[in-house]
């Protein structure tokens, strides 16, 4: 994208205060990179450098300030009271993204820049850090501001050092030639890409220091600075930083340890988890048991492979689904052979009654025994309890009943499973395979858990909770008891935005060490995440996809558009697709937008409110 010059230098717009009674803009002093003896006035420079003047006096609303390579402006626009324009400026690239924001309202408009819109001042003002790096800017800038407090006790002085700055930043932006060149992407049309509520609400443009003023909408900020954000942590200062234990691991083990691609950036939490598993090792009170909670492409299962990572040990998951059982948490039991005998009559009618029902697992085996439900234990645990037991006991509850059933099924499925040779059969024997989940409680490792809010009774972790607790141990179907080892790590990961989703169960929340509300990745995490997973290279497009895919989320959420789904895959997606097919806007269509929702008039209104305005559709050959 080239830049327009004339969109941002504006040079027949009227001169504000104290240049507004001014005959002739060109004044008889240069820039040291002008090539004339003259500068020109510029209007937009002018209101740019007054608006910093104001911030830096306290006489004016706004603020400028800096994240890293990006400056931030809050410019005080005179449409109304409440009127700012905002803006983020790239110095890197070039990028600039703005909005025209009502603080009354929060309503959010697009920044159009060109001759008959926006004069660029609140751009321009976003600028003056890369200005102010230039020696010549820098003095005379200060020189102006000294005329500025006075009240322009000598306005041909104060001229003189305007015209100076005025010419200074035309000659650096127009000139990419130039030493000092400052690069400033605006294309003819003057469309910019839009900064959204979405933005603002998660802090994506929080400064870390503040220039000049008081922010109030990017974030809320006196004029001192504010502490620095947390710097990028590198993967090599973190993978095996963390190790739990000195125990050596098998070389099979060593290979199930998680590889971070180079584009992961390593989260707070992560590393939070990391420091608190090591930092408690030891302890009677070890913290191994953490929740990650949060919509879903937030990148939750890789930060479990991180934790991995982190602590130098073996990651294993367990999914579960609507119809996850505590048997099938454990593991399953599948015959060595075609032969169905023990040689006990009852137990054979009840092995084949099992296999018509659909093979030997809880439910099936629960419900042979006539044994009560999750339901009832939730409904009534107290008569649950007696009908088990033959006690009264009214403090009952369903993890006391589930343990009571729980432990009679096991004992069934072991009865179930016995070897028996007769003389016609040599022994039926059944092999029992253990679930990474308990492979991985048993060995040490991380193992992590997703969506058990899925699970149709939220109670069947219930029947885990020995598990979860430290020094937990728990008796399989084979008779045989499992101890949690000391270092195994336990990940909970759900999603809180999809159908179905179910509250979990309070018992399983109070036994999790840390628990943890995954936000939706920045701006700018996204874009690089998404140029890395993908390989594409066009930094502004990806940044325009990005704005479209946190946009739509905010509008799905608002209009409860809920039957669908968007995050960092649908956003993969569409960056693949429309490389494939080299059409941006029809790519969204069959990517972005078919995922958000199966509704026509759903889909109708995220095109015609949240693409058409970023990304318009190709004109067809012939169409005027």
């Amino acid at each position: 994208m080239s830049t327009n010059v004339n969109n941002i230098f504006n040079f027949s717009r009227s001169l504000p205060e104290p240049f507004d009674k001014l005959v002739n803009k060109k004044v008889k002093v240069s820039s040291k990179y002008g090539s004339g003896t003259e500068a020109t006035l510029c209007a937009t420079v002018i209101k740019a450098v007054h608006a910093v003047c104001k911030c830096m006096s306290g006489t004016g609303d706004g603020a400028v300030g800096m994240i890293d390579h990006r400056s931030v402006a809050e410019y005080k626009s005179a449409e109304g009271p409440d009127a700012y324009h905002l803006v983020v400026y790239n110095a890197d690239n070039g990028y600039v993204t703005a909005s025209v924001y009502d603080k009354n309202t929060e309503i959010v408009e697009t920044y159009l820049l060109n001759a008959a819109n926006r004069d660029g001042a609140a751009v321009m003002m976003a600028v003056f850090p890369e200005l102010m790096k230039d020696d010549e800017f820098k003095e005379n800038y200060e020189a102006y501001y000294d005329e500025f407090q006075k009240g322009y006790p000598d306005l041909n002085k104060a001229t003189a050092h305007m015209a100076i700055l005025c010419d200074n930043a035309y000659r650096r932006v127009k000139d990419d030639a130039c030493a000092a060149h400052v690069k400033v992407e605006v294309d003819k049309s003057g469309n910019l890409m839009r900064i959204s509520q979405t933005q603002l609400d998660s802090g994506a443009f929080t400064p870390v220091s503040v220039i000049a003023g008081e922010f109030t909408i990017f974030a809320k900020t006196g004029p001192a600075k504010i502490v620095k954000a947390t710097s990028i942590i590198e993967h090599k200062d973190f993978v095996g930083k963390y190790i739990l234990s000195n125990r050596r691991l098998t070389p099979t083990e060593l290979a199930m340890i998680p590889v971070l691609p180079e584009w992961y950036i390593i989260p707070k939490e992560v590393v939070d988890i990391c420091k608190h598993a090591q930092k408690t090792t030891g302890k009677p009170t070890q913290m191994r048991n953490f929740l990650l909670r949060g919509p879903s492409g937030t990148g939750k299962t890789l930060d479990a492979k991180a934790v991995a990572a982190g602590v130098g040990r073996p990651y294993l998951k367990y999914t579960c689904g609507s119809d996850t059982e505590i048997i099938s948490l454990l593991g399953m039991f599948y015959p060595e052979t075609e032969a169905m005998t023990t040689g006990d009559a009852l137990l054979d009618a009840e092995r084949e009654s099992l296999m018509k029902m659909g093979g030997i697992n809880y439910a099936n085996v629960a419900k042979l025994m006539n044994l009560p439900d999750l339901d009832d234990m939730d409904y009534d645990p107290a008569g649950v309890y007696k009908a088990l037991t033959g006690v009264e006991n009214d403090a009952a509850t369903s993890q006391d009943c589930m343990g009571i059933v729980l432990d009679r099924v096991t004992e069934k499925v072991r009865e179930l499973s016995k070897e028996v040779k007769t003389e016609n059969n040599s022994g039926q024997t059944y092999r029992y395979v253990e679930t990474d989940f308990i492979k991985a409680l048993k060995n040490g490792y991380v193992v992590e858990i997703q969506e058990p809010s899925t699970i149709a009774h939220p109670g069947v972790l219930v029947g885990l909770n020995s598990l979860l607790e430290q020094s937990g141990s728990i008796t399989l179907a084979t008779g045989e008891v499992i101890e949690r080892h000391p270092d195994a790590v336990v990940i909970v990961t759900t999603n809180t935005d999809y159908e179905g989703c179910r509250a979990m169960n309070q018992s399983v929340i109070d036994r999790m060490s840390l628990i943890y509300d995954v936000e939706t990745p920045t701006p700018e995490v996204m874009v690089q995440r998404a140029m890395s997973v993908t390989g594409a290279k066009d930094e502004y497009q990806v940044s325009k996809m990005v704005q479209v895919v946190n946009d739509l989320a905010h509008f799905c959420k608002q209009n409860s558009i809920t039957d669908g789904s968007y995050g960092m895959r649908s956003l993969i997606d569409w960056i693949v697709s429309a490389e494939i097919t080299g059409d941006v806007y029809e790519a969204a269509k069959n990517t972005i937008i078919s995922k958000a929702t199966a509704d026509e008039n759903d889909r109708a209104a995220l095109i015609n409110t949240i693409l058409d305005p970023i990304f318009a559709p190709r004109r067809k050959s012939g169409v005027a």
